[in-house]
């Protein structure tokens, strides 16, 4: 069948590569709308004013809970909350899963505060973090222990940190809501 840990890099990289393409494109369009807004007229309407000054509180706050949501679920720091234990790695990898799904649906609300393409960010984040702990989980023999599965996360995290996204996200996240802050 081949070589696992070839397979888990090459689907690593696969999914690094197509992220990768996706943040090169966000801040792409992101630097063509700043762009865009800073040589269009400024609106000096009543009514925008005060709903934009509304709002705010509530869309800093969600890009706050948004940045606490990607640290959460970042492998490092879900691997070192989550001890394995005395788990098979088939459990572990099913507590770790599900605890990315949990933490993900506790802040579905906040993406009506935020920008659709964080969002998206946020959410690709979530399901490379789950395609990780399931390809590695998959590498393990049937009988692995859950310190096996953890240790091969953070094997890849040190072998290559840009293996997450999570860092990237995070930028997205704190460019978005410095914007909003100007």
């Amino acid at each position: 069948m081949g070589n696992p840990d070839f397979l888990i890099y090459a689907g690593l990289f696969t999914v690094m590569a197509v992220a990768g393409l996706y943040f090169f494109y966000y801040f792409r369009e992101k630097r063509e709308l700043e762009r865009e807004a800073a040589s269009a007229p400024k609106e000096g309407t009543p009514t925008a004013a005060p709903a934009s000054r509304e709002t705010l509180p509530l869309r800093l706050q969600a890009y706050e809970r948004l940045v606490l949501l990607t640290d959460r679920i970042a492998l490092h720091n879900l691997v070192t909350r989550v001890p394995a234990g005395e788990m098979s790695a088939r459990q572990y990898q099913s507590v770790l899963v599900e605890q990315i799904r949990s933490e993900c649906e506790h802040n579905v609300t906040q993406q009506i505060y935020v920008e659709p393409a964080v969002w998206d960010a946020v959410m690709k984040l979530r399901e490379q973090n789950i395609f990780i702990v399931n390809r590695l989980a998959a590498a393990l023999p049937e009988d692995a222990k859950g310190t096996e599965l953890a240790r091969y996360i953070a094997e890849l995290l040190n072998a290559d940190p840009d293996a997450s996204l999570h860092e990237k996200v995070r930028q997205a996240l704190n460019f978005e809501a410095r914007k909003l802050m100007q």
